[in-house]
């Protein structure tokens, strides 16, 4: 189920996109495998198309990062990818700073990415297939860009959480999720572990 996605990343641009880039941790879907192949490769297809026209918007890039990060909510599973980048703390932190924490890191997500995907305009990824991988669907793509060698994109997308959600993003190897707890990891202990403070600082970050 082949689909073209018009794009111009520079690779570093590609490497760092996301998913929230974008995220993630392994989540199996609900029991029966209502989520198939075909519709986990339309999700993925889908949401490429949606970050394209926010790219060809024109709209000046605060708004254009908002609407990075709309896309990011319908897309992804933003709690899954949340609590997972934010680690051991996520069990830890009390229902309202956990929200508080979720929501200033969509935000983040939007604004981090969104500054890359601006870069995307004259090239294109190509979704290749989707097939089953232990308890999730694994999408291939493949990235062409302008005047370099093409790159394998592949997207983890499950519906643990009742909808068809993507939560991982690996390029080459290099898996999102595993960077992105780095990130805040990092943040966290900076700020001695103060859950609100990384909340504060992520409202502007990115």
């Amino acid at each position: 189920m082949p689909s073209s996605t018009p794009m111009r990343p520079d690779r570093r641009g590609v490497l760092t996109m996301a998913a929230g880039g974008l995220a993630l941790a392994v989540t199996p879907w609900r029991a029966g495998w209502a989520l198939d192949a075909d519709q986990a490769g339309a999700l993925i297809s889908t949401a490429l198309g949606e970050v394209y026209q926010v790219i060809n918007s024109g709209r000046p890039p605060a708004q254009m990062y908002r609407d990075f990060e709309s896309v990011f909510v319908r897309y992804a599973d933003v709690d899954v990818i949340a609590r997972s980048a934010l680690g051991p703390a996520a069990r830890q932190a009390n229902p309202a700073a956990l929200s508080a924490y979720t929501q200033a890191f969509q935000g983040y997500i939007g604004r981090k990415y969104g500054k890359r995907f601006r870069e995307f305009v004259g090239s294109r990824i190509e979704v290749t297939g989707a097939r089953p991988l232990k308890s999730f669907f694994a999408v291939t793509s493949t990235a062409y860009l302008n005047g370099r060698a093409p790159m394998e994109v592949e997207w983890h997308v499950s519906n643990k959480s009742g909808q068809d959600r993507f939560f991982n993003i690996i390029i080459e190897g290099v898996n999102m999720l595993a960077s992105e707890r780095a990130e805040m990891a990092a943040m966290l202990t900076a700020r001695r572990g103060d859950l609100a403070a990384l909340t504060a600082d992520l409202q502007g970050a990115g």
